[in-house]
């Protein structure tokens, strides 16, 4: 039985969070125990990792400087504790947090996973913990990346570990799944007009997710297509005075839908026709291309972090804050066959992305560090 503990910056919901719950709670538990930490609170992936029988510690960090320090040794004392075979690190605060715990605890293992693919829109104290860890990525056993470029970006930016692994996000293609029959009836639950042609941005509002660039190609093909409407998804875009300013500003009341957060993506996801990814930067392997993949819906998205390797040539891929480009994508797509893209979107998914992928690749990737401390051949990254 192989002991792992993963440590958090935190559990909201995002690719992070969400990969890391399917990965410990689909795992083989005949030979894995995963303990999951987050340095925050249990968020909104806390209760659902619990749901599936796996322990969560939440150290409440964020909440004041005595209870940080407090919160850090609780972290220790957990690890001197559980003695695990290996810590795996999440995102930059969890990859220094954890790693200085792991160290004073004597774990003899340590693996950081990396998710973005830019260091762009970093604040001041950020820079500073990814300088350290820069200086530091030959203590890790491992780093996993989820994308080439956040592989190249990290190199460039002076990490040098003893080794990398790249293992992309994945999907589940049971879950998310072509629901056709079911569209009209998902169009009417969501306010959808049956006839009309949805394209869909599924993205927490952020100044990384260009919201602003979306809104200004939506008045293009608005003005050319009458039967065009824009679905948003995510958290801060239900009741943003920002994102109501742009609606109005480029002349779009009316033809824009705001879900806000969902927690039924896989019962969305078929009722549109395009999904797209407006993103100006930061992405590494989008959960959100994957998953509108599998349901077989055609996807255009902006050429940052490996979006162009996951769409290959199932859709269109644009450069970033080009809304005109964008909205000729739409249209490009929007007059191809969309049965047939569909149907080629989730071949690709299934075929080189499916969750079952990526879990048996961190299995093996933990039998190699713990066996003898390298990285297995199928999971270097080359």
């Amino acid at each position: 039985m192989i002991s792992v503990v993963h440590v958090i910056s935190g559990l909201e919901v995002g690719g992070a969070e969400i990969m890391l719950a399917n990965l410990v709670s689909r795992s083989n538990p005949e030979r894995f125990r995963h303990v999951v930490v987050s340095l925050t609170t249990p968020g909104e992936i806390g209760p659902q990792i619990e749901a599936a029988g796996i322990r969560v510690e939440a150290l409440g960090l964020a909440r004041g400087r005595g209870l940080k320090l407090a919160g850090f040794f609780r972290l220790v004392r957990l690890l001197r504790r559980e003695r695990p075979d290996l810590v795996q690190t999440w995102l930059y605060h969890g990859d220094l947090i954890g790693t200085v715990a792991a160290l004073l605890a004597r774990v003899p293992r340590i693996a950081w996973d990396v998710q973005c693919s830019t260091l762009e829109d970093r604040s001041a104290a950020l820079k500073l913990i990814m300088r350290l860890l820069a200086l530091g990525s030959r203590i890790p056993n491992a780093i996993i990346v989820n994308s080439v470029a956040g592989q190249e970006v990290h190199r460039r930016n002076g990490y040098r570990p003893r080794a990398w692994a790249q293992i992309a996000n994945g999907v589940d293609t049971h879950a998310f799944t072509p629901r056709r029959a079911a569209r009209d009836a998902l169009r009417q639950a969501l306010g959808i007009p049956r006839d009309s042609f949805a394209i869909g941005l599924i993205a927490r509002f952020h100044p990384m997710k260009d919201h602003r660039g979306f809104f200004a190609a939506a008045k293009i093909l608005a003005a050319r297509r009458s039967d065009a409407m824009f679905v948003l998804a995510g958290s801060r875009t239900e009741a943003s005075a920002a994102i109501q300013a742009m609606i109005a500003a480029e002349g779009l009341a009316g033809r824009v839908i705001s879900l806000g957060t969902r927690h039924d993506m896989a019962s969305i996801y078929p009722a549109l026709d395009m999904v797209t990814l407006s993103s100006a930067y930061g992405e590494g392997c989008p959960n959100v291309l994957l998953e509108a993949m599998a349901c077989g819906v055609p996807c255009v998205a902006t050429d940052v972090g490996d979006c162009a390797r996951i769409i290959g040539d199932t859709g269109e891929v644009v450069q970033p804050r080009d809304p005109a480009a964008l909205a000729a994508a739409w249209e490009r797509l929007a007059a191809k066959d969309a049965a047939q893209l569909g149907a080629a979107a989730r071949s690709r998914v299934e075929a080189l992305f499916a969750l079952e992928h990526g879990l048996a690749q961190y299995e093996e990737l933990y039998a190699g560090l713990v066996r003898n401390g390298v990285v297995s051949s199928a999971a270097e990254a080359r």
